[in-house]
């Protein structure tokens, strides 16, 4: 019987990943592969870190396979185990805890590691490298709404971290040594709208700047320049570029220049120890791209499992910035050079972009900036070194495709990387629709992983997918429009409002096409999705209000409406009640009502006194009439009652005074009761707290209406403030996930009670849910009270 092969894999990133992935797929039966892994958190993609940094991603979100995955494929995975030692005579590695494993084949895939430029003060609190999740959790810490944070570098990494910095609320500036940013990758005329795009967002950017200095005594105060001016900061960090990781290798006598030196087959100078990714130098280059990367791990595991069929032969590498709203993409080598032709198409007015390098006859780079369609087809001339010399006219255009067909796909090869968050190649796609049966985006998603992270390729998998399923293909199953009257959905609104940043219902209809001026059910959920998407600047948008809204009352049946003012908890003083008596009698109410939410409901009130009834009483509206928080529903708890365990009447006014004003999918109902004999009903609430005997449980999902639900227990927790925080997370994720109307019952059915509960527990995650609703209270105002008079003017108000 043929002995197993022992294969050892030294590193748990991105590169080790691909290698075990490929050795699977090559049906690699006689290895036996270990696997070890410096960092604790197993394995995981870094190409989207900046999304766990603002918190749209948590580490869960971007793992790449947990242990499970592992151990069912029989692969030992070590997470946290870092290698110290290879002792290439007797062919061991030595593990920081002192393990040795033998090996016969041995796989180096260290990676890179942050540069750190020599600078004073470098070493100092607050200055941080972003290259882990570790890193992501340091700058979590010390960033703070409103602070001041500098981004070193202007490279694609830095970029897409300054953004993160700036959707998490502080006052970012990029600063970069180059004339212009990501040098690379852009020229000066690219460069010069990056950097528009980067300051229209808010985010300062600081070239020709060299950083001499950390200021400070230990933690950091800001920088100083080699011309002496100073940026002050408390968060500095350093995205300089990376270095290949060679401190192993080169301290177990493995050949190293700037990396470990590999031949094609990535073997290094010991015929049995490998190298793959970032740590690796192959013919002068080393690479930190992820393209390259995985077509490395390729050639290393058909090597490996004997086939000896591949040589590592570089392609061209391309970069997209993952920054919302700015279109850019380059390709291959975009070095000015006199020899070199240049194709290039401007147009100022709307920031569009495109040049293409050509030498001898073939595409050597491209720059696309505002417009990428056409960049699937021009990178395939370009790796293919096509001869393009009779397409130069129709190149900066979107490639001839098949009919009916927006890109084509037909003539990419199998090798070209589709998903370059993941390494997924054209023919991995092709092969899992054939042998998989698959016949739709999601499913793709599933099986391959392709799309599943920044959606940057999304189209060119579903065009892949139709080039497979050929007469099969049925269209892309997209989400059905949010009415009649168009045909996009809520996420094709939110993306187009995050993204462009909107600010009205009129100027989302204009910009996304809408084809009639809209309807009852579109221009209300436009305008909910505005003000929870850009809650700073969005436009509340009178006219797209339902009556109700708009007047801060319920309409009546005989055109009178029902002024409902806020009683926190259900609480009243003397002077207010006082008030609504008062105001009754001078203003004719037809009756004044104790409503079920435990406040005072004044009704029989003329439209044209509606302004002077709310001034008389001095009281914020009870929203008793819109899609937001009505009311906090609660028992007098321990400070009246004999029952009671919890002081349910103070937690139910901080709930009400905390989430107040904010505007909801649908109207929101909270209660909190004292003990479990729930005497405020927190059992059907959308989400309603129960006191027990030092804890709270937090009940959600309930519902008392129509449809009678019972709530389900999210968690149980110690303290007030923990209360608020489950809370304010799941009231966030509802706001920011349920569509337009639907209740809280509904949505928790659709999502999955499960799924929501794991998002709010995880604690990444719910920090972030928790900051974009400070966010959005912090942008509550109260103009209703002046409101209401000029709508009455303005709006014809009847039943």
């Amino acid at each position: 019987m043929k002995k197993r092969q022992r294969l050892v894999i030294i590193g748990g990133g991105l590169a080790a990943i691909a290698l075990v992935e490929e050795l699977l797929k090559l049906n690699a039966d006689g290895l036996d592969i270990t696997m070890f892994g410096a960092e604790r958190h197993g394995t995981y993609n870094r190409v989207l870190l900046s999304q766990v940094l603002t918190g749209e991603k948590t580490l869960n979100d971007i793992m790449l396979h947990d242990k499970d995955w592992f151990r069912e494929r029989g692969v030992d995975f070590r997470a946290g185990a870092k290698v110290m030692e290879i002792k290439r005579r007797s062919r061991v590695v030595v593990a920081e805890d002192g393990s040795k494993t033998s090996y016969d084949k041995a796989v180096i895939a260290t990676g890179a590691l942050p540069y750190m430029p020599k600078i004073s003060g470098i070493e100092k609190q607050g200055v941080v490298s972003f290259r882990n999740i570790d890193d992501c959790n340091r700058i979590r810490a010390i960033a703070g709404k409103g602070a001041k944070a500098i981004v070193l570098g202007g490279g694609i990494l830095g970029l897409e971290a300054a953004y993160a910095l700036k959707t998490m609320g502080l006052n970012v500036t990029i600063v970069h040594i180059a004339e212009r940013l990501m040098e690379r990758q852009l020229d000066n005329t690219g460069a010069g709208f990056l950097r528009e795009a980067l300051e229209s967002l808010g985010i300062g950017v600081l070239l020709k700047r060299e950083t001499t200095e950390v200021l400070g005594d230990e933690k950091a105060a800001g920088v100083r320049f080699k011309d002496n001016t100073i940026q002050e900061a408390g968060l500095v960090v350093v995205s300089t570029g990376i270095v290949p990781n060679t401190a192993l290798a080169g301290a177990s006598g493995i050949y190293c220049e700037r990396g470990i030196v590999v031949s094609d087959t990535m073997q290094t100078y010991d015929p049995a120890v490998y190298a793959v990714g970032e740590c690796t130098e192959h013919r002068g280059r080393c690479f930190g791209l992820v393209g390259p990367v995985f077509e490395q791990a390729r050639v290393l595991a058909d090597h490996i499992a004997g086939q000896s069929r591949l040589t590592f032969k570089p392609s061209p590498s391309s970069a997209r910035l993952k920054i919302p709203g700015i279109e850019l993409y380059s390709a291959g080598n975009i070095d000015e050079d006199p020899r070199v032709e240049a194709i290039e198409y401007i147009d100022r007015a709307i920031r569009v972009y495109k040049k293409i390098l050509i030498s001898e006859n073939s595409i050597r780079g491209v720059i696309l900036y505002g417009e990428t369609s056409s960049a699937p087809g021009l990178f395939t001339l370009m790796a293919g070194k096509e001869d393009i010399s009779q397409k130069r006219r129709s190149l900066l255009y979107q490639q001839a495709c098949a009919p009916g067909r927006e890109i084509d796909v037909d003539a990419m090869p199998d090798s070209a990387i589709i998903c370059g968050c993941n390494g997924i190649t054209k023919g991995a796609i092709k092969e899992a629709i054939r042998d998989k049966g698959l016949f739709s985006v999601e499913e793709i998603k599933a099986e391959t992983k392709a799309a599943s992270s920044c959606g940057g390729c999304l189209k060119l998998v579903e065009a892949i997918l139709e080039a497979s399923l050929g007469a099969n293909f049925q269209g892309i199953n997209r989400p059905a429009g949010i009415c009649p009257c168009t045909q996009y959905s809520k996420d094709d609104i939110i993306k187009n409002i995050k993204e462009l940043g909107l600010t009205s219902v009129a100027e989302v209809m204009e910009v996304m096409g809408w084809e009639k001026v809209g309807c009852d059910i579109c221009r209300p959920a436009i305008n909910y999705y505005l003000l929870m998407a850009n809650p700073r600047d969005a436009i509340d948008d009178l006219s797209s209000r339902l009556v109700n809204e708009r007047m801060h009352a319920n309409i009546q049946n005989d055109s009178t409406f029902s002024v409902v003012p806020r009683l926190y908890g259900g609480v009243i003083s003397a002077k207010e009640l006082k008030r609504i008596a008062d105001v009754s009698e001078k203003y004719g109410a037809r009756l004044v009502k104790i409503t079920g939410g435990q406040r005072i409901a004044v009704i029989g009130i003329k439209k044209e006194d509606l302004t002077s009834v709310w001034r008389d009483l001095g009281m914020n509206s009870g929203y008793a009439y819109g899609k937001a928080l009505r009311t906090v529903k609660t028992c007098v708890g321990d400070s009246h009652c004999r029952y009671g365990t919890q002081d349910s009447l103070g937690l139910g006014i901080e709930m009400e005074k905390r989430f107040e004003g904010l505007w909801m999918p649908a109207k929101l109902k909270l209660s909190a009761s004292g003990c479990p004999r729930n005497c405020s009903e927190s059992g059907i609430k959308d989400i309603g707290i129960v006191g027990v005997t030092g804890a709270w449980d937090i009940l959600v999902g309930g519902c008392g209406g129509i449809e009678l639900k019972a709530g389900q227990k999210i968690a149980t927790v110690k303290t007030k403030e923990d209360v608020m925080d489950i809370v304010a997370a799941f009231i966030q994720l509802y706001r920011e996930d349920a569509d337009y109307g639907e209740r809280t019952f509904k949505w928790v059915e659709r999502k999955g009670f499960n799924n929501i509960k794991n998002i709010i527990l995880d604690e990444k995650t719910r920090l972030g849910l928790i900051a974009r609703l400070n966010e959005a209270s912090g942008a509550v105002k109260e103009p209703w009270k002046e409101r209401v008079g000029k709508t009455a003017s303005q709006h014809g108000i009847g039943p």
